[in-house]
């Protein structure tokens, strides 16, 4: 239930606070004094879409904050989002700044719109003038009938159903696209796999092959520096090395100095013979013929072409085997198009199981519904009204909500056939209508708002207007903007919005009124101001 709301910088609002108590409570004021502001700051609060243009001219920001007692809802949704009321109390608030930006709390914790906008459908139920616009289009219809009577179970069930079936639908239809060009991409896939498998790429491989060829190209300087080598290594000069280590090891044993020179030379002697028989070893062993270069060159052709096909050695691999793969599939396609087939078979059944479920279900609540609704229509004035729910099967065609479409039908009065509300209904009809359908439907939030509920009404329709709106809040906590004295009068607290002009700008007020204050408006909500005065006068 909504405790207080407070109200600064909202358009010519500067600044309001209002406290409320359980049970009916009317806002009043003349056209234009900001009556509607209201209502849209506690949009705002409870997460409806804001615009820059909220904010007060000259003001850097807007704020609205608003406390609620909580129930079981609220208290669940606040443990899911990891928060917590403090004393079985919330406290809201919203912050739109100058450059459309804005910021929520709950309870001083910083929260998302988009969450503010879930948890505000716990707290505030808000019926604007628009909502009677939601009641003409017949695509809501379906939704407000399962809100009343339908088992969400069973929706969740047939929901499951139909996509599993939509799953099973699309299977088929894309193994049956496969078929339809089955040849051709038999014969595709085959010449992919084939081309690919015959060269049989290898990882690395072409640089292998690259450095070979560079090898065998540069033979020529390549044998020729080595041999040049190898001579100049002669037996002779490594008999001369070995003669050189002889000379200086007798000179190492009359000056120690040198044999340290001696180790190093022993070294240098001995990697030089290696390399000398490296070299020769090289020569002997490195053999290539003409035909090697072309079988090389013909290799790293092939290698480059499959490269400019398919891609790298990776790609081309993972190619070939998503090749092979979706071969196998086709050649096995009639045995899975036939599975597939069962498998859509089974699936459709199941859904045709649930569904005929849930069209009974629903016509069951469209008759409980139906009767609900026309007895709310006669104490609101309407007693020879008749509401229905009108059905359209379409068993080969179920969609995402069902295997049928369906709207609400009325007659206004005695002795008229059904027919679409929005061909109907007139505007103090319609919201008598939808006030019947809050009735029936009164929803989670204890807050139930209704914003120019009394449109198109008047008379005795209105005081039935009132004495239902009365009777929601006896469970509801009920705010309604009215022009209707016979809906202010029903009220328990009454406020009045009023607007003047002080230093060339516009505020508007809100006041509680107390039970002289009540009775002198709705003395002008009867005749106006001239009533007004002449009880004025009288007193």
């Amino acid at each position: 239930m909504l405790r207080s709301l407070h109200i600064e910088n909202v358009a010519v609002i500067e600044r309001a606070d209002i406290e409320l108590g359980p049970g009916f409570c009317v806002l009043t004021g003349e056209t234009g004094a900001g009556k509607s502001i209201i209502i849209d700051a506690l949009g705002a609060v409870i997460g409806g879409r804001v615009s820059k243009e909220i904010v007060r001219t000259g003001c850097a920001s807007a704020f609205v904050s608003a406390e609620f007692s909580v129930n079981g809802g609220i208290t669940a949704w606040l443990a899911k989002n990891e928060l917590e009321a403090e004393e079985e109390t919330l406290v809201v608030s919203r912050k739109v700044s100058a450059d459309g930006k804005s910021s929520c709390r709950v309870n001083g914790v910083p929260v998302s719109a988009a969450q503010l906008r879930a948890l505000g459908a716990w707290l505030v139920d808000i019926h604007g003038q628009n909502d009677g616009q939601k009641l003409l289009a017949e695509a809501n219809h379906r939704a407000y009938l399962d809100r009343f009577g339908t088992e969400p179970k069973l929706l969740a069930s047939y929901r499951e159903s139909y996509k599993l079936w939509l799953i099973k639908t699309r299977a088929e239809e894309e193994l049956h696209r496969l078929e339809q060009g089955r040849e051709l991409r038999v014969e595709e896939l085959t010449r992919v796999i084939e081309e690919i498998s015959a060269v049989n790429p290898k990882p690395d491989e072409q640089d292998e092959l690259l450095r070979r060829r560079a090898l065998i190209r540069s033979s020529e300087k390549l044998t020729s520096g080595v041999n040049g080598a190898i001579n100049s290594l002669k037996p002779d000069a490594l008999d001369a090395l070995h003669n050189a280590e002889g000379f200086l090891s007798t000179a190492a044993r009359f000056d120690e100095s040198l044999l340290n020179v001696l180790e190093r030379y022993k070294a240098a002697r001995i990697e030089t013979e290696d390399i000398a028989e490296f070299l020769t070893d090289y020569i002997e062993n490195f053999d290539f013929s003409p035909d090697e270069l072309d079988t090389i060159e013909t290799r790293i052709a092939n290698l480059q072409r499959i490269e400019r096909r398919y891609g790298a050695v990776e790609e081309s691999l993972a190619r070939l085997e998503t090749a092979r793969t979706e071969l196998a599939t086709i050649s096995g396609l009639d045995e899975q198009i036939a599975l597939a087939k069962a498998e859509t078979s089974e699936a459709y059944k199941t859904l045709m199981v649930v569904g005929a479920e849930l069209t009974a279900a629903r016509k069951t609540a469209a008759e409980k519904l139906s009767l609900k609704i026309c007895t709310e229509l006669a104490e609101l004035s309407m007693p020879g009204a008749r509401f229905s729910v009108e059905f359209d099967e379409f068993l080969q065609k179920p969609n995402e909500h069902g295997f049928e479409d369906l709207r609400f039908v009325m007659s206004a009065n005695a002795g008229e056939t059904l027919g679409r509300i929005s061909k109907i209904a007139s505007g103090g009809e319609l919201s008598r209508i939808m006030l019947a359908l809050k009735s029936v439907l009164p929803g989670d939030a204890d807050t139930q708002v209704f914003d120019e509920i009394d449109t198109g009404v008047s008379g005795i329709a209105a005081s039935k207007v009132a004495a239902k709106l009365r009777e929601i809040s006896a469970n509801k906590q009920v705010l309604c903007i009215t022009h209707l004295p016979q809906l202010a009068s029903a009220a328990g607290e009454h406020f009045l919005i009023s607007k003047e002009e002080a230093g060339g700008r516009t505020f508007t007020s809100v006041t509680r009124l107390d039970a002289e204050a009540h009775k002198a408006e709705l003395s002008r909500l009867v005749g106006g101001d001239e009533i007004l005065r002449q009880l004025t006068n009288n007193s």
